[in-house]
């Protein structure tokens, strides 16, 4: 976090202009916050997620919510933003957005929706936070204290999970009058991502009511609900007036029935089989199906499948597996659930059929692809897992992990520059040059490779050197 500290302190030396109102998008932000510095800030970010325990790491849900965050913001009126997408692990309602397009979703969010369009109008008003420059305009229009509360805030939403006593110390550190600024034109840049939100959730093909609809939701029974924590902990104040504002604006706008997605829902349900105990996690879904208390009865015995899974049930959930073989569409998750039966099963040849067989229907799914290596490695089929991951890392080029399998391949073969090479590109792609450096300088000197690959990592490493000391300098001056 120094570098975010390093630029939001920044500001200090920097004239501040003020406005009663909004000002106009453009000007008065950039002179506070330029594209370069939100960008350097995101991937300092960026580095702290990667590296946290509570985000969560199972790469379907982490795809799913990134191809709807990216589906709403090529819907936004700032298609140069570069958005990273990532989600929390973490029961309460909430989402947040912070400098360089970084939006954080809890999964009680996730779970908290009724419908994909909800969830969308969510991120659409995150996104709108961000389009709009917000945290750069709240500090072009207050004090120092402003400045230094938003450095606070940034720590805060990043280690609440881990730490809540840790994050509340950290708004606190923020003087009261700070705060109070700072809540008072958050009221104003919330209705403005509204009206930003509903309009990419309109463009995208989503159901506009959803909005209006979740706001309700959220009034009825969550922490956002005015009055019911102190003024600093509401990061989102929903009122009254800006549900209103948001159902008159939907009344303007043309009626779309919107159906929800097999992802969102199988989502949903994963996340669902990971609630209270295995056996209770059965139980709700078996409650339901008897019931009949679904709006889609295959995500049901989805997460039916994923619970009995976590029970160690593989057999149970070979019948629900059945059941969506017949009754569903085909669909990557599915198939991934089928090789992950198989591998619970300890069928090491049968799991890597299943792997073969979900690829062939659906090669560009991240799922199949790190299962299936997962399990060449476990097996030591080292020359097997470094085809794959040598034909799926072109569709990937930025995946962290795929780089790190491709590592942990190399290193079980012995060919310690080329597995020193390959971390040092899943550091670089985790937004932590300094690891990235320290993996390529191993490389150049363990003299393992041919020149070929020797001259390769050299021309690397003095680029990586060169980001490196950019970095540093920007750290120095701000």
């Amino acid at each position: 976090m120094k570098l975010i500290y390093a630029i939001l302190l920044g500001f200090l030396a920097m004239p501040c202009a003020l406005a009663d109102g909004l000002p106009d998008l453009g000007d008065v932000s950039q002179t506070v916050l330029t594209p370069l510095q939100e960008q350097r800030i995101g991937e300092e970010i960026m580095r702290d997620v990667y590296a946290s325990n509570d985000v969560v790491k199972d790469v379907e849900i982490t795809d799913y919510i990134q191809a709807l965050g990216y589906r709403l913001a090529a819907n936004s009126s700032d298609n140069r933003q570069h958005f990273e997408f990532f989600v929390v692990q973490d029961n309460t309602i909430n989402a947040f957005a912070l400098p360089g397009g970084v939006v954080g979703v809890h999964t009680g969010l996730i779970l908290a929706t009724d419908n994909e369009s909800e969830l969308a109008s969510v991120l659409g008003h995150e996104i709108g936070h961000v389009v709009q420059h917000h945290m750069s305009r709240m500090a072009a229009q207050q004090s120092n204290d402003m400045v230094t509360s938003l450095a606070s805030l940034a720590l805060a939403l990043l280690v609440s999970a881990a730490n809540p006593q840790l994050a509340s110390g950290a708004l606190a550190a923020s003087s009261a009058s700070g705060v109070q600024k700072q809540l008072n034109y958050t009221r104003e840049h919330e209705q403005e991502a509204d009206r930003v939100g509903l309009q990419i959730l309109s463009s995208a093909g989503f159901d506009v009511r959803a909005m209006p609809a979740f706001f309700e939701t959220l009034q009825k029974g969550t922490r956002f609900v005015e009055g019911t924590a102190p003024s600093f902990l509401r990061t989102h104040p929903l009122t009254s007036e800006r549900i209103a504002d948001v159902k008159g604006r939907v009344e303007q706008m043309p009626y779309h029935q919107v159906a929800d997605s097999q992802e969102f829902q199988y989502v949903r349900a994963k996340l669902l089989a990971t609630l209270g105990t295995p056996r209770q996690a059965v139980e709700l879904f078996q409650g339901n199906l008897n019931d009949k208390k679904y709006t889609n009865e295959a995500a049901q015995h989805f997460g039916l499948a994923q619970a009995l899974l976590r029970d160690r049930k593989p057999d149970g959930a070979t019948k629900q597996l059945a059941w969506l073989r017949a009754s569903a569409p085909s669909h990557a998750m599915v198939e991934m659930l089928a090789a992950n039966i198989e591998a619970a099963r300890g069928d090491a040849a049968k799991a890597a059929n299943q792997f073969r067989a979900g690829l062939a229907k659906y090669p560009d799914h991240r799922g199949l692809i790190y299962g299936y290596a997962e399990l060449l490695l476990a097996h030591n089929r080292t020359d097997e897992a470094l085809k794959l991951l040598s034909e799926k890392l072109p569709l990937y080029p930025d995946d962290a992990y795929l780089y790190e399998l491709q590592s942990r391949a190399y290193t079980i073969q012995g060919k310690d520059m080329l597995g020193h090479q390959a971390q040092g590109e899943a550091y670089f792609r985790r937004y932590d040059l300094p690891k990235a450096v320290e993996q390529m300088e191993l490389a150049t000197k363990i003299g393992d490779g041919d020149f070929y690959q020797l001259s390769i990592v050299e021309a690397r490493l003095k680029q990586l050197n060169q980001l490196l000391a950019e970095a540093k300098k920007i750290e120095k001056n701000k």
